[in-house]
């Protein structure tokens, strides 16, 4: 399926965060947008997904700079959250 021009744009945001992730032994995988809803679904991997940051990193880091460039955008979650 093809991307959207959004998702393009929130994986290129993701693209440019990835980097400080990795250096701290983490990773981030963009899962989808749902348009409807304006939510970013993401899985943060590796160091990041039992970090006891991990609720500041995402609200304070990835969902403020993607939010800043694409001021649609409501909300980014964590679908490990999602999953019981």
């Amino acid at each position: 399926m093809k991307k959207s021009e959004i998702e393009l744009k929130i994986i290129a945001i993701l693209d440019k965060i990835r980097p400080f992730l990795i250096n701290d032994g983490g990773n981030i995988e963009f899962i989808k947008y749902d348009k409807k809803e304006k939510i970013v679904y993401v899985t943060l991997t590796g160091a990041c997904k039992d970090c006891a940051m991990i609720d500041i990193t995402l609200k304070d880091g990835i969902e403020e700079m993607i939010i800043n460039e694409i001021p649609e955008i409501k909300e980014v979650r964590n679908i490990n959250e999602e999953v019981s």
